[in-house]
């Protein structure tokens, strides 16, 4: 059968009042943006949750208004993998993200200007916990899986702990357990704004100078990631791809908020799911990539052993491929095979 496309898709809004955080602030009102792909079945019962990464988006899959497809485009549609013609596929943003969910600059109530700095402290607990109330205001209690690539692998693991009777299917991908130098990457964040033009302690908006200081960073971060393996055929010339590359860079720093990274780098911070594995009831399929700088597959092997000493069900797939930490959608095709099997595996597959 021939793959079928989901063409453009919407982006929707979760909203709801007075959201406790761990910290025991309260988010007097908190938004979630989300998209969703597919039909939920009458006994609801048929739903994916799907996650993304630290600076990406809910757009996991179709087309957005700009033509863009989502990030794991090859695996989420008709036909494909995660089939949207047998799931419901909710792909939902995170709080303290730029887009279009509560964050820092979000307006505070208080002063009716951006939150910027002050943005209330958050955890994973409290991206997953908001998740779960998206969720519930879909009428979706038990889900057949989740799956997340990077920061979304975080909040896959944190799924697992958290909710351990709500899933049947935990799929983390390029991701870890448990955050490994949490508080230097804020420090080492704080400290690089500090010298940006126009910074002002992080109440810059309104200024333009930071524009600059974003796209280099954004640079750096893609070629940390593996994007000159991935764009290598199609520009071969190395003037081209570095012309490429900075234009993807100042695509992004157009959109993304500074004070978002440190506050999404905040919440990992103290991320620790890998202390819980004994609360995990769901099948794991962990997925690492060959090539990724971020999470090499030298970690594998403990994070394994520690799944099965916690008596949890777990398989690992290594992605064969040069394209470093953007593997899972780059090279798609080459896991594929095994998000499917593991699917097919889970109670709740239809």
């Amino acid at each position: 059968m021939a793959n079928r496309e989901l063409g453009t898709v919407t982006v929707k809004t979760f909203v709801t009042g007075n959201f406790r955080l761990e910290s025991g602030e309260v988010l007097p009102e908190l938004r979630l943006a989300y998209e969703t792909y597919g039909t939920l079945a009458a006994d609801r019962r048929n739903a994916i949750l799907v996650c993304h990464g630290y600076t990406s988006s809910q757009h996991a899959a179709g087309r957005d208004s700009a033509g863009e497809p989502g990030w794991w485009d090859g695996l989420i549609g008709p036909g494909k993998t995660i089939d949207t013609e047998r799931y419901f596929v909710v792909s939902s943003n995170m709080i303290g993200s730029s887009h279009g969910s509560s964050a820092p600059a979000s307006i505070n109530p208080r002063t009716g200007q951006p939150y910027g700095p002050d943005f209330p402290h958050y955890t994973l607990v409290d991206i997953v916990t908001a998740q779960r109330a998206l969720l519930d205001s879909l009428g979706i209690g038990r889900l057949v899986a989740v799956a997340g690539l990077s920061y979304g692998g975080y909040q896959t693991f944190q799924w697992g702990v958290s909710f351990p009777s709500d899933m049947d299917g935990l799929a983390p991908v390029v991701t870890a357990p448990k955050a490994v130098n949490g508080g230097q990457m804020v420090a080492e964040l704080r400290a690089q704004f500090a010298t940006a033009p126009g910074w002002n302690g992080g109440r810059y908006y309104g200024a333009t100078q930071m524009a600059e200081f974003m796209t280099n960073l954004r640079v750096r971060t893609l070629k940390n990631y593996g994007i000159e393996a991935q764009l290598a055929s199609r520009f071969p010339a190395s003037e081209a791809r570095e012309a490429e590359i900075r234009k993807l860079a100042e695509r992004w720093a157009r959109q993304f908020d500074a004070n978002s990274l440190i506050a999404l780098a905040d919440a990992r911070s103290n991320f620790d799911a890998e202390k819980d594995f004994a609360r995990i009831r769901a099948k794991v399929l962990y997925v690492l990539s060959r090539t990724d700088k971020i999470f090499p597959p030298s970690i594998a092997p403990e994070v394994m052993e520690k799944l099965k000493r916690a008596g949890v069900d777990a398989r690992y797939f290594e992605i064969d491929s040069e394209n470093g930490h953007m593997a899972s959608g780059a090279d798609w095709q080459k896991w594929a095979p095994a998000l499917k099997a593991f699917l097919e595996s889970l109670p709740g597959a239809r």
